[in-house]
């Protein structure tokens, strides 16, 4: 699929780039391992140890409580489109590519087309608020050699899932602590329970 540029106008709806420079959680981050598949860990003390960890909590999340992890390996497909309640900061290392869509496209019975979505490229270093409204997944490739990718969330997201009464029909997508997931039939994720609502093409990049 067409990769776009984070600087083209229709990234505007997903996101924004923050005018921030984060050197010392960049260095931290190119000494997080880099896996052959994709790993995921939602905080990692060495990164929220960096330098830049308080003006991210105050500036940007507005105080509140924070984690910093990563999210590094190898991609090249969408799987699943996951959303919080709130934004997400990407700061790649050497580029990555995130597939992304809107919350408000989502079928009243939770299904999504994935030709809604569009791909973008992150830059090395830039960094990158993903808005709550934002449907995204693990990122893909931009470099061989694979991606690491810093993840800030609220402290919590993407811990163990509350446990829901079911009165809200959504309440069959939370996955985990504040993460909404629908996967597509080919992810596997069905297996573990994910709701497999994604229609059309597991896209690829």
């Amino acid at each position: 699929m067409q990769v776009k540029s984070i600087t083209d106008s229709a990234f505007r709806k997903y996101g924004r780039v923050l005018k921030l420079e984060v050197p010392d959680l960049l260095a931290r981050l190119a000494k997080t391992p880099l896996p052959q598949d994709v790993s995921y860990v939602a905080s990692v003390p060495e990164l929220e140890a960096c330098a830049e960890f308080e003006t991210i909590r105050d500036s940007v999340y507005g105080g509140m409580p924070i984690q910093i992890g990563y999210c590094n390996g190898n991609n090249h497909k969408l799987n699943a489109v996951e959303f919080h309640r709130d934004s997400e900061i990407n700061i790649a290392l050497e580029g990555a590519v995130l597939i992304l869509g809107l919350e408000q496209d989502i079928e009243d019975d939770f299904t999504y087309d994935t030709s809604k979505m569009e791909a973008f490229e992150i830059p090395a270093g830039a960094v990158v608020e993903v808005y709550g409204t934002t449907l995204h997944y693990a990122p893909c490739n931009a470099v061989e050699k694979g991606f690491q990718v810093v993840v800030v969330l609220p402290k919590g997201t993407n811990t163990d899932a509350p446990h829901c009464s079911g009165k809200l029909p959504d309440d069959r997508l939370l996955t985990a602590r504040n993460k909404w997931l629908i996967a597509h039939e080919e992810s596997g994720l069905g297996a573990d329970g994910a709701f497999v609502g994604l229609k059309g093409e597991n896209l690829e990049v």
